[in-house]
């Protein structure tokens, strides 16, 4: 079923400004976040390519954290590697490889890593374009 389906769409003729983007990790600089303690980012798909929505990679060492804040869009996170604690003003709560998050617009949220090991994260999140 799935051959079938991919077969089709190789088959639909493709428009050239509708082109695939390929972004590869070791060519996305690291940068320091600044608002985030100990932590570095990788931003990903970003609006720069036309993608409607954006994708940034967090790297946040051990005692790292992000301030108590929240933004008027909504995001998802999915923990790639490590564990770390998710503050939501309220209830704090565990995250771990494999969890995934869903944060609504204007919802106060912080991360924190109280591991030894990195805590990884991508965020994935509407672009102003869209």
């Amino acid at each position: 079923m799935f051959i079938r389906y991919i077969s089709k769409i190789h088959m639909q003729p493709h428009s050239r400004s509708e082109s695939m983007k390929v972004v590869a990790l070791q060519n996305t600089p690291q940068e320091k976040d600044e608002c985030c303690a100990k932590t570095k980012i990788r931003r990903l798909i970003t609006e720069e390519i036309g993608a409607q929505n954006t994708s940034r990679l967090f790297e946040m060492d051990s005692g790292g954290y992000s301030p108590l804040h929240k933004h008027a869009r909504e995001h998802i996170i999915f923990v790639l590697q490590g564990e770390g604690l998710v503050f939501n003003g309220e209830k704090t709560q565990t995250i771990k490889t494999g969890d995934s998050l869903f944060i609504t617009p204007n919802e106060l949220h912080q991360f924190l890593n109280k591991s030894q090991k990195t805590l990884t994260f991508l965020c994935i999140e509407p672009s102003n374009l869209g």
